[in-house]
């Protein structure tokens, strides 16, 4: 078949943030330069279920004669969407391993564990954690905390793992609130991303807690505005450029050596970056 050099993106955020996902966007501008480089084009797939008249995922694929797609943020276990990955189409994902198809991931067991362990090595004992939406990388990061508190000898009472959703300072707010209530509160509290951690940040300011004297504080992402906010975040930086990067190249490599490649998953590292709201504490 001939080729028309123009590649679907499918990016459906389940959190209704769209492009302004720092983390997605971030993957998806890397991405888009490094096909465009390539003498590619890019489109989104239409994901408004809403429409009468829309197309399914793999209807829209064959409309437009994708040569390969890129998926990310989606429900996975969508009808569509397992019918598109069973397409035979080249295809690479974001952050979701499936098999027999092309993956890019950031190491969010490393991130985590490289996280807690800093805050062990800073005499944290007492660390609570306010997660994301209930998906994949959630469950990876939580199981991922787990089990580096048990290695370093920390016990993680129920009320210290609470649920809320990426970027919702809202709901990051509420959390932290609940956190504050218990008997015995957390010397360190965890945040899903970095916008949520600011949420949490201003609930403590208000209480008229000192970060990191009273309490420490961490994000997860890296947000480079959020790198000029003082004091300076503490979080685990994700390599977006490097991400989209390989996952363009990755995806090029199944379109132009059709059954050539293997379809790996490849895990891209993240930097653990020491800011200043996480103190020493002693017991």
């Amino acid at each position: 078949m001939e080729r028309s050099y123009n590649i679907g993106v499918l990016f459906a955020d389940q959190a209704n943030n769209g492009l302004k996902q720092d983390y997605f966007a971030g993957i998806l501008d890397s991405f888009k330069k490094t096909v465009e480089a390539k003498g590619y084009n890019i489109s989104f797939l239409n994901c408004c279920k809403e429409n009468e008249n829309r197309k399914t995922y793999l209807e829209q694929a064959k409309y437009r004669n994708f040569d390969g797609i890129v998926i990310a943020c989606i429900e996975y276990d969508d009808a569509e969407v397992v019918e598109l990955l069973n397409s035979g189409i080249p295809i690479v994902t974001v952050d979701q391993e499936i098999d027999n198809i092309q993956a890019v991931k950031s190491d969010n067991v490393e991130g985590i564990k490289k996280l807690v362990r800093y805050l062990a090595e800073m005499g944290h004992k007492r660390i609570a954690f306010i997660t994301g939406d209930d998906n994949t990388v959630t469950q990876i990061r939580v199981k991922g905390f787990l089990e580096t508190c048990e290695e370093m000898g920390i016990q993680v009472p129920d009320e210290y793992i609470l649920k809320s959703q990426y970027r919702n300072m809202r709901k990051a707010t509420y959390q932290t609130e609940q956190l504050l209530k218990l008997e015995n509160p957390p010397s360190c509290i965890l945040y899903s991303d970095d916008y949520a951690a600011i949420g949490g940040i201003n609930v403590l300011h208000a209480r008229g807690m000192e970060i990191p004297e009273d309490i420490s504080v961490t994000g997860y992402d890296g947000i480079d505005i959020l790198s000029q906010y003082e004091p300076r975040l503490t979080t685990v930086r994700q390599n977006t450029e490097k991400i989209g990067q390989v996952a363009a190249e990755k995806l090029i490599e199944c379109i132009e050596n059709p059954g050539q490649t293997d379809k790996e998953t490849i895990i891209v590292e993240t930097e653990l970056e020491k800011g200043r709201t996480v103190g020493r504490v002693f017991y």
